[in-house]
């Protein structure tokens, strides 16, 4: 029976086990075989491509040529070989191969469509495996067609076709062209990306990043501009800049000290090392200084204000991390002297009081920068780029201020106000002549090199801002206005009551008397407050109200320095005893500086001028330049003043109350004041100020000083406690100020009637 039509896809045992036979056939015979089973291939492949383009439509069963059984196959020896079942997933028999090509032949080569592979009862379609198997064999094996008889009996009509035992999806079969194009497109894609970050980099980005690694590199240190210094008249330092170093640490770096040491144990190396190394130098204890390097941080202080020397020492020592950036500080070489007056900074350099203050943007100056480029550990690169801005030193202030002169104000008032047991004590002294002031002392005061040790109160300038009634100092206004306006002259008699009474307020003097006869000289003598109502009634309220405005009551002397106006109440306020009080010093507040002007008007022959504290400042040239002066006002007559002045010769001698102000070779004018304090704190007058102001020489006036002591418990009358300390001072400075004696002795000028 003829093989050649034996159907690959339902090929029997027989026909699957040909091939182990085929197999054993010894390699001559296997020769002759191989051209007719490569002949035959073709014909297998023909014949399951037909057999895929038919199966779906016709489903009609193989045709003879593909039922024929196939040959028994033979040894080279002529005994038949034992066949085997061969397995379902074998290769077809070469048989199968040669009947495949007439197949293929009977239909077109083309794919099933998806469609046709879908039917009902039908696989779809594979392409035949590449060991060889036929279509016809994977499709019957799927859709369970029957098997041909093993015995190689004739065809047999295959039953109608099972269901499928598994549906495929639609075979894809990729574009290699596509994928090709895909590939190109995107690797030009990448490129493309790659190619223009490159030009960004390179090209338009190259400079600001150079820019942002150099920054990353470079450090900038502040360079502190040195604080213009504050000179006395004679150019003596007062408050100068001395350079400071803070030392620094970077405590990731200090954990880098000697840990490449292999000689040193570990106690000396990272923090713990460093420290033991640095305690001696820094003046501190091991302990504190590790604890200050250790950690994480990228900045801390391990010290502060140190001196340059001992910055150069820890220098040395090239502990990683350690940096000592300059500072300054402000050092006030004598200490409390003119304190109030100079101020001081606070701990960030910020000023907070006094000439430091009012004056700082001529002080302070412009800071510079120090930018480097520095390695890993901070230290700085050698060869690498540094950029210096130099800072712009700050100006010098000159002041009026004697230095020698106020230290002695200050040492004085001080004591007294220790034995009188005050409160606090001011003293003023100023140049007549130009209304320089020569010294402010206040007590108590304070160091400017710590003033963190001193009360608020200490740190004010008492004698600028503290405002007080002046008390019976102020009845020289009175007096000159009265001669001023040709009420009254120093010899108008007036006749003095015990008690006087104006609106529902009686009115008495510092002591009890009985009627007294007074001429206007002997109630600036005596200090009587009854007596001077009397001079100041004869004057309307808005004349005598205008005289204390001109002498500077009730404003700022502009004396350039935080400073208070004082309280002058306008006419059209005042109370019903306010037109008497203000006469004679109540009701009416002042400062020292205030009322140390006004003699110093009187002294001046009535010619008020503004109080210098200022003397001269510092040029972009590096020299000082003497400020201009400030404006001037008459206020009376040089007739008027120089009355007043005899008359207030009087208060200073042994009729008068204050002949322990008197300075031996020297004519002196002054006035004393017992005034009542009106404490803020209580809300009522509590205690009294105690004041003397004097003009020396009184014939030819050079210097004035005022003296006030607040709420004094050893006594309260300025006769017996401030006259000595203007008289203690006043020798003084007429001594350095090489002032001559007087020649001529004060006129007789008549106190009492008749």
């Amino acid at each position: 029976m003829s093989t050649a039509g034996r159907p690959a896809a339902g090929g029997s045992a027989r026909a699957r086990s040909s091939e182990p036979a085929a197999r054993k056939i010894p390699a001559p015979a296997r020769k002759q075989a191989a051209p007719a089973s490569r002949n035959q291939a073709p014909t297998a492949r023909n014949q399951t491509s037909a057999s895929r383009t038919q199966a779906p439509a016709a489903r009609k069963p193989a045709p003879a040529s593909r039922q024929s059984p196939p040959p028994a196959r033979k040894a080279t020896s002529g005994a038949p070989v034992a066949r085997k079942p061969a397995p379902a997933t074998r290769k077809p028999a070469p048989a199968a191969r040669k009947a495949a090509p007439a197949a293929r032949k009977a239909a077109p080569a083309r794919r099933p469509t998806p469609s046709a592979l879908n039917q009902p009862g039908l696989a779809p379609a594979r392409r035949a495996p590449a060991s060889g198997r036929s279509a016809r064999t994977t499709t019957a094996l799927r859709t369970g067609a029957p098997r041909p008889r093993s015995g190689g009996g004739g065809p047999r009509r295959p039953g109608p076709p099972g269901p499928p035992l598994f549906r495929l999806p639609p075979a894809r079969i990729g574009n290699p062209d596509r994928r090709l194009r895909l590939a190109l497109v995107a690797a030009m894609v990448v490129f493309t990306v790659f190619g223009a970050r490159l030009v960004q980099l390179q090209g338009l980005d190259a400079s600001e990043l150079a820019r942002r690694a150099l920054d990353s590199r470079t450090a900038t240190d502040p360079q502190p501009a040195p604080r213009g210094d504050i000179r006395d008249a004679s150019g003596a330092v007062l408050a100068t800049t001395v350079e400071r170093r803070n030392i620094t640490v970077d405590q990731l770096l200090v954990a880098e000290y000697n840990v490449r040491r292999t000689d040193l144990p570990a106690a000396q190396k990272g923090a713990a090392g460093a420290a033991l190394v640095l305690a001696p130098v820094l003046n501190l204890s091991r302990s504190t200084i590790e604890k200050r390097l250790t950690g994480k941080r990228r900045f801390a202080y391990l010290a502060k204000d140190v001196e340059p020397a001992v910055w150069s020492a820890v220098n040395r020592m090239d502990i990683p991390g350690i940096f000592g950036p300059k500072t300054s500080r402000r050092t006030y070489p004598n200490g409390p002297v003119a304190a109030p007056v100079l101020g001081f900074l606070g701990k960030d350099g910020t000023p907070l009081a006094g000439v430091e203050k009012s004056y700082n943007q001529v002080l302070q100056g412009v800071d510079g920068t120090y930018t480097y480029e520095r390695g890993a550990n901070g230290q700085p690169i050698g060869t690498g780029s540094a950029h210096e801005v130099a800072p712009v030193p700050g100006r010098d202030i000159q002041l009026t201020i004697d230095r020698d002169l106020q230290y002695q104000a200050d040492e004085l008032v001080a004591k007294q106000v220790k034995y009188a047991k005050a409160k606090a004590g001011t003293v003023v002294v100023m140049d007549s002549r130009n209304f320089n002031v020569l010294a402010l002392a206040n007590a108590p005061t304070f160091d400017p090199n710590d003033p963190g040790g001193s009360s608020r109160d200490d740190l004010e300038n008492r004698a600028l801002v503290d405002v007080f009634e002046p008390g019976s100092t102020s009845k020289v206004i009175t007096a000159a206005a009265a001669i001023e306006e040709g009420k009254a002259s120093p010899g108008t008699r007036v006749v003095v009551p015990g008690v006087i009474q104006r609106g529902d307020t009686p009115f008495h003097d510092s002591h009890p008397h009985g009627t007294e006869q007074l001429t206007l000289a002997g109630i600036l003598a005596k200090s009587s407050n009854i007596g001077t109502i009397k001079i100041g009634e004869r004057m309307t309220q808005k004349t005598l109200h205008d005289y204390l405005t001109k002498f500077g009551y009730g404003s700022r002397t502009g004396v350039g320095v935080a400073e208070s106006p004082g309280i002058l109440t306008p006419v059209d306020k005042y109370s019903a005893t306010t037109p008497y009080t203000v006469m004679f010093g109540q009701g009416v507040s002042v400062t020292a500086l205030q009322a140390a002007t006004v003699y110093a008007t009187i002294a001046n022959d009535g010619v008020r001028k503004t109080p210098r504290l200022i003397k001269a400042v510092g040029g972009s040239d590096g020299e000082l330049h003497d400020l201009p002066a400030g404006p001037e006002t008459r206020v009376v007559s040089p007739e008027t003043a120089k009355k007043v002045r005899q008359m207030l010769e009087t208060v200073v001698s042994e009729e008068g109350t204050a002949a322990t102000a008197e300075v031996p070779g020297y004519r002196v004018a002054g006035k004393t004041g017992t005034a009542d304090f009106y404490d803020e704190k209580v809300g009522r007058y509590n205690g009294f100020t105690a004041s003397f102001i004097g003009i020396a020489p009184a014939d030819k006036p050079r210097l004035v000083i005022a003296v006030f002591l607040q709420q004094p418990q050893n006594g309260h009358y300025g006769g017996t406690l401030a006259a000595p300390v203007f008289q203690k001072l006043m020798t003084y400075a007429l001594a350095q100020e090489s002032v001559p004696s007087s020649g001529t002795k004060p006129p007789k000028v008549k106190l009492y009637w008749p």
